[in-house]
């Protein structure tokens, strides 16, 4: 059984930084890619960025690109969002989420990360981040 576990969430002023954390625990193999996503109350889920486990290639969306970067550790099962100047925007519940579907970058980047959510399987708790202006 797999489980993801964000962290890292918080309160930060506008022009901030956060740094997101998302482990994850059991059965990684066949793991193609992880998704950070939003949600924001009243608003719909928003995919915000993508890593391929094997090619390290990655997908922001263009709300968030040029401002957040999605990275990983494989050899801790480890993936982070480092999310820059912060805006009220920003604020949402923040999920990572995993993809065993083969092909999880490409059709992504195909689709937009939003469009492709049924590719994510296995989804952590969350992880709040509030942004004051």
């Amino acid at each position: 059984q797999v489980q993801l576990v964000e962290s890292g969430g918080g309160s930060v002023q506008a022009g901030g930084s956060l740094r997101l954390s998302c482990v994850v625990f059991g059965y990684t193999v066949g793991l193609d890619c992880i998704g950070w996503f939003r949600q924001a109350p009243g608003k719909e889920r928003e995919g915000v960025s993508s890593i391929s486990w094997s090619s390290g290639s990655t997908y922001y969306s263009d709300s968030v690109k040029g401002r957040f970067t999605i990275s990983q550790d494989n050899a801790k099962n480890t993936w982070y969002l480092q999310m820059n100047s912060l805006t009220s925007e920003d604020t949402a519940m923040y999920y990572c989420a995993a993809s065993y579907s083969r092909d999880c970058l490409p059709t992504i980047q195909a689709l937009g990360q939003t469009l492709g959510v049924r590719l994510f399987g296995v989804w952590g708790q969350g992880t709040q981040v509030t942004v004051s202006s």
